[in-house]
């Protein structure tokens, strides 16, 4: 047998500018097409051709920016230097709230390359140090610098480490520095000016023990330490260092002072209290920016193996500290007169989680669209919009199913191309090929998903019901209630109790099934779903009028919910999966479903 030869990746070393325009969205809301045409003649004018003239290339254009790629970091930043300094002659009559600047970053990095674009680390790096550049300015790496120092007509001031998003290790940068100033000067202004925090940034300060017990410490100290750890592997979250945040340990601390000492925006802190049998945690999330409590929760446990304690209890708090953070994020991004992208990902994420209705997905598709339209390649906001397509698809909100599940499994598996260890675009793209007569496959991608997020309680949920689709309904009900441990609480718990309705009609436990559809309704009753499970598992087991009010409430959450939507898509072959949709089916039309 002839083994097939690997893919080659051609791969080289670069120095890599990325720029984009300061305030492109409020320009472009003042006024679009006079931003549009001022951009159109600098780029054409100024960046093109000091960008050709030093040897370089646009990789590809983002809109607002443009990402460009040198053969040395001498001429990267020689054309950086250049058309900055013209842009800001032809632009120093523009009225502010119409003048155009740009921001740039350069790296240097070893660069996956492909016809129309670059990857790797060293191409994220350039876009996040052209974030923390000012306007007008240029931003470089350490490795840059070494490069370029005494080469080009220009100085730059040491800005320190920078903790910069989505990169592992912090960067040392420098910035360029302005006519007329001095490096010793311009150090300093740059390193006492204001950094805001980053966003979901936060810090766990070491719980107290409340018990009086010095040997309960070492559970304590391990709780607050694990929880460090799991919110850590929340995308997109900036964690502070356990060993860091232990420095603040017996300290009566200033929570806004710790957030300026920190550069975060919340604090996680609480207490336990072991009393007899019983243990209590308290705990309680901070805005360092206002002082005030936006979340504080508390439950009790009977006293077991404090290990197992442990993995219990961290879980549950990470799950509920992260919905909690999408949320106050979202709050922050309501009032932030010129969001960014992410801002514009914490509002959708939020409207997601108001409920899975066409209004609220809707929504969240806004929001997604428009952090795309500010950062193209941004792989979270790709994600979340195809969320929107699988989950309006899997819960049969639209009619186009097929087509949307296609699109949704196209843009998965190249997002998880460029971040292969995404955990939600692994879960994604499971429940697409459950939905499409592939739940073995799907079910090995929510596996990959709960590897690479050990408390990712949706992807239990989502294996319970691949083993639904599988003919397996019996297995559905144990991954759940996994789900529910480590996320009593989940604001989408709903959605993880409907399937196993579903399983356990499949299985022909019609009173189980209404049981489970009733606490899915307790959780939300606007999740259209539900009510139509539950009028079919009322009709089978011959309560007709109970059946037809479950169907109508359905109907007025979804009015466009038909049997034949259900029937337009192949989930399962299995002859027990087969059976069991056949029942529901036959529920459904008891029900006074329309048949559509």
């Amino acid at each position: 047998m002839v083994q097939e030869r690997p893919i080659r990746v051609e791969r080289r070393l670069s120095a890599i500018l990325a720029a984009d325009v300061a305030g492109y969205s409020r320009l472009m809301h003042t006024d679009e097409e006079l931003t549009h045409a001022k951009l159109a003649a600098l780029l054409a004018d100024v960046v093109n051709p000091a960008i050709a003239e030093h040897r370089g290339r646009i990789v590809k254009n983002t809109g607002d920016g443009f990402l460009a790629e040198f053969s040395s970091a001498v001429q990267a930043v020689r054309a950086a230097v250049q058309f900055q300094a013209l842009i800001k002659e032809l632009t120093i009559g523009d009225p502010d709230e119409t003048r155009i600047a740009f921001r740039v970053g350069i790296n240097i990095g070893d660069v996956i390359v492909e016809p129309h674009d670059i990857f790797g680390d060293g191409v994220n790096k350039a876009v996040r140090l052209e974030s923390i550049a000012e306007a007008g300015g240029i931003c470089v790496s350490a490795s840059v610098y070494e490069h370029i120092r005494g080469k080009v007509d220009a100085e730059f001031a040491d800005m320190g480490e920078q903790y910069l998003k989505n990169i592992a290790h912090p960067v040392r940068a420098y910035a360029m520095i302005r006519d007329g100033g001095n490096p010793a000067s311009e150090t300093r202004r740059i390193r006492q000016a204001p950094v805001s925090p980053p966003h979901f940034s936060v810090v766990v300060l070491p719980f107290t023990n409340l018990s009086g017990d010095g040997e309960q410490d070492y559970f304590v100290d391990g709780v607050t330490e694990s929880l460090t750890t799991d919110l850590s592997r929340i995308r997109g979250s900036f964690v502070i260092g356990r060993h860091t945040a232990f420095t603040y340990r017996g300290k009566v601390a200033d929570l806004k002072q710790i957030g300026r000492e920190l550069n975060v925006r919340y604090v996680l802190d609480g207490s336990i209290q072991r009393d007899r049998n019983r243990l209590r945690v308290n705990v309680h999330l901070v805005d360092t920016e206002t002082g005030s409590h936006l979340w504080a929760d508390r439950f009790d446990k009977p006293i077991a193996d404090l290990l197992d304690m442990q993995d219990e209890i961290v879980p549950r708090l990470a799950n509920a500290a992260n919905a909690q953070l999408i949320e106050a994020e979202a709050r922050r991004a309501e009032n932030t007169p010129n969001p960014d992208a992410m801002d514009l990902i914490f509002r959708g994420r939020h409207s997601f989680n108001e409920g899975l209705t066409s209004g609220s997905l809707t929504q969240a598709r806004v929001y997604f669209e428009r952090a795309l339209a500010i950062e193209a390649e941004n792989i979270d906001a790709t994600v979340w919009l195809a969320a929107v397509d699988v989950t309006s698809s899997s819960i049969f909100l639209i009619d186009d199913l097929s087509l949307r599940l296609a699109t949704a499994e196209t843009v998965l598996l190249k997002a998880l191309s460029h971040a292969p260890n995404h955990p939600f675009a692994h879960l994604l793209l499971g429940i697409v090929l459950m939905h499409t007569n592939r739940a073995l496959q799907g079910l090995a991608e929510c596996e990959r998903a709960l590897e690479l997020d050990r408390n990712f309680a949706d992807a239990h949920a989502m294996i319970g019901l691949a083993k639904y689709m599988m003919g397996c309904g019996a297995e559905t009900e144990a991954h759940v209630n996994e789900a529910l441990r480590l996320s009593p609480r989940d604001i989408l718990a709903y959605r993880w109790l409907s399937p196993v309705g579903f399983s356990k009609l499949q299985v022909g436990a019609d009173n189980e099934a209404v049981g489970w559809f009733l606490r899915a309704i307790e959780v939300n009753r606007n999740y259209p779903l539900v009510h139509f499970g539950l009028a079919a598992a009322l009709a089978l087991l011959g309560k007709p009028n109970d059946a037809y009010a479950a169907a109508k409430a359905g109907q007025a959450l979804d009015p466009t919910f038909t049997i034949r939507r259900a029937k337009s898509i192949s989930i399962g072959n299995s002859a027990a999966y087969l059976e069991g949709s056949r029942r529901i089916l036959k529920g459904l039309r008891m029900a006074g479903v329309p048949e559509g």
